[in-house]
């Protein structure tokens, strides 16, 4: 029990417990788990993480887009760790733990 109460630095800089990480990565599962999600994430991809700037790109726009795509990948991160804490919850139910 000790544990979770013990804070951590997020994959997004912030200092959180593991429980508050757990229910944000669950969230952020839920919401892009469905046909629409998926479409979306997809989506964002395309845009940020796939697109390729050309050679006269200003400082201002590489940093703008390399703020997004940053966006994208906590993203598919989160959605990564979501499907980790559902599988350890599955897990614990099925042993009894």
């Amino acid at each position: 029990m000790q544990d979770k109460k013990r804070h951590q630095v997020s994959i997004d800089g912030v200092s959180r417990t593991q429980t508050a990480e757990d229910k944000i990565n669950t969230t952020v599962l839920s919401c892009f788990i469905t046909d629409a999600g998926q479409e979306t994430l997809k989506y964002l991809r395309q845009i940020t993480i796939e697109s390729v700037a050309g050679y006269n790109i200003t400082s201002e726009e590489l940093r703008h887009r390399e703020g997004m795509r940053f966006l994208v990948g906590l993203i598919e991160q989160r959605i990564k760790e979501g499907k980790n804490v559902r599988a350890r919850q599955s897990n614990k139910r099925r042993t009894g733990n």
